[in-house]
């Protein structure tokens, strides 16, 4: 039997119903090349292709080219209708320790040091483990609601508040566990590294805790022996590496050149990841070349976060128009092998007065500042695939016979349908099953904020 569903509340009841029965089948759905193992379908040259998906408990049974002719009795199946499906999204670079602390900072102006200064007074007037927790919490409500799968954060780790957010971190990640794979990096300047004794606690620590060795490698006399030291810890305690880097329209900024020799120096086996990497669109060919061919080199990935960037870089306060993207060079990146990803970043702080962690959002807007499109390629990879691969996710990211059932069926039929709404009907499906997950209401936080009593 087929069952045609016009409108995506209909489609979503049908799905619903179906998945009770543990098989049915999603038919004329649009799936992308970049981001589905197609087995043995022949899909070369095509962006999309149509096909039929069949679900079996919570897994992806079969993927079979679109067949106008009925299917085997005994099996639901629905007509999509031609709707893209894929997979949930991976976010490899958020700070939700950070996130909706803005009604609470009104010397945030826009900049990067009134966010830095900002940010910094609130965490020490308020970052308790209770405020960390339950604006931590929202933040994963919102963007399980928009069908995120997995997500790396940042957590602010300068002592003591790495004795408060990383044992919140991880009770996060446990009560989480099944709906969003959670990693967390710890984010220190890079001059903490100069203090052995506490780089190394604060090794310890994030294995403990399964996490990512990170810092902010900012421009220092001595950045060179403090990233060595960096490769030196990780290599000694297995950790990978994630660093923010050259988030500043300095052309002089060229810290990303130099994790990727410190990463050649320390012959490091790990993944390392670095984020922004901003000024290397404002530096002379030759000198991006030369830092290109050496991140190449060294094997580094690359995240860029364009809502943020474009939000902070080059913002001025004399009345004048800003002259810049505030993003890097993703394209001469992939042509270079580099793996490349997107990622939310903030969300309703200092760095990032907006954003609701929808990578969704994220791309369709990195689509637009970054210009990934004629042709889109494989850059759906960039908030699926690769992010998963820099994550280690197997699995993750991707659609494919035998993986789960993890899913998100929009409306649009093709890229300009799909990127010129919000799909905010989108339908997230999980181990097979729509999810029922309501985006929380911001009135939850008014105590955080000293707007209403708890």
């Amino acid at each position: 039997m087929t069952i045609a569903a016009p409108d995506q509340v209909s489609l979503r009841e049908t799905i619903t119903a179906a998945a009770v029965h543990g098989r049915y089948m999603l038919r004329n759905v649009r799936l992308n090349n970049a981001v589905t193992a197609t087995g043995a379908i022949e899909t070369a040259g095509a962006e999309f292709f149509l096909a039929d998906l069949t679900v079996e408990h919570g897994k992806i049974l079969a993927i079979t080219p679109a067949a106008i002719h009925p299917h085997p009795a005994g099996i639901i199946s629905l007509d999509a209708g031609g709707r893209i499906v894929l997979p949930t999204f991976v976010d490899c670079h958020t700070h939700l320790d950070k996130g909706h602390i803005l009604p609470r900072t009104p010397g945030a102006d826009g900049s990067f040091p009134g966010a830095m200064s900002s940010t910094g007074a609130d965490r020490l007037a308020n970052w308790n483990a209770e405020d960390v927790a339950r604006r931590m919490d929202f933040a994963l409500r919102c963007a399980h609601h928009y069908g995120t799968s997995a997500m790396r954060t940042h957590l602010d780790s300068a002592p003591p508040q790495d004795t408060i957010s990383w044992p919140v971190f991880e009770q996060l990640r446990e009560a989480w566990r099944g709906r969003i794979d959670l990693q967390a990096v710890c984010l220190v300047g890079i001059d903490f590294a100069r203090n052995e004794a506490a780089l190394d606690a604060l090794a310890q620590r994030v294995a403990a805790a399964g996490g990512v060795f990170g810092a902010v490698a900012f421009p220092v006399p001595d950045i060179d022996a403090l990233l060595d030291r960096m490769f030196a810890t990780a290599t000694r305690y297995g950790l990978d590496l994630d660093f923010h880097a050259d988030e500043t329209a300095d052309p002089a900024a060229n810290s990303l050149h130099r994790i990727a020799e410190a990463g050649l120096r320390a012959r490091f086996s790990g993944k390392v990841l670095v984020g922004h990497c901003c000024s290397l669109a404002t530096q002379d060919s030759s000198i991006v070349d030369r830092t290109l061919d050496t991140v190449a080199a060294a094997g580094l990935a690359v995240v860029s976060l364009p809502m943020c960037n474009l939000y902070l870089q080059d913002r001025r306060h004399d009345g004048t128009t800003p002259r810049w993207r505030g993003v890097t060079l993703l394209h001469e990146m992939r042509r270079r092998g580099i793996a490349v990803a997107l990622g939310s970043d903030n969300t309703r702080d200092p760095f990032y007065a907006y954003g609701d962690l929808d990578l969704m959002e994220t791309y369709r807007m990195g689509t637009r500042i970054l210009h990934l499109d004629h042709e889109v390629g494989d850059w759906p990879r960039a908030v699926s695939a690769t992010p998963a691969s820099i994550m280690r996710l197997d699995g993750r990211g991707m659609m494919g016979e035998g993986l789960a059932a993890d899913f998100i069926l929009f409306e649009g039929r093709c890229w300009s349908e799909l990127l010129s709404r919000p799909e905010s009907n989108r339908i997230v499906i999980r181990s097979g099953a729509p999810i029922a997950s309501p985006l929380p209401s911001y009135g939850e936080l008014d105590d955080l904020a000293g707007l209403a009593p708890r």
